[in-house]
């Protein structure tokens, strides 16, 4: 079994509330559930401007695990509304001590 997990540091536009911050990451998460992952707001929560988004992917592969998580990156660097800093990406395996 693999595990792939992935935070995206996110940098929203002219936010200037956390309802409006939430109106922006609310359906982001909803979005990037449809890849059959877990996602949440992980970070960064009392900020308005900044969200860090964690998705996690189980998978009998590696490079599946990869792949799904590939595909939430691009789906998350394609929104105009906001820009993506970064993203940390971890990968282990059942079998890691």
């Amino acid at each position: 079994m693999w595990i792939a997990a992935a935070e995206f540091d996110i940098l929203l536009g002219d936010v200037r509330s956390l309802k409006q911050k939430r109106s922006i990451v609310r359906p982001l998460v909803a979005e990037l559930r449809r890849f059959d992952i877990s996602v949440a707001e992980v970070g960064y929560l009392d900020l308005h401007r900044r969200a860090l988004v964690g998705a996690a992917a189980v998978s009998s592969s590696a490079a599946r695990a990869r792949e799904v998580l590939d595909r939430a990156e691009d789906v998350v660097a394609e929104h105009p509304e906001f820009e993506l800093l970064s993203v940390r990406r971890t990968l282990h395996s059942s079998d890691d001590a």
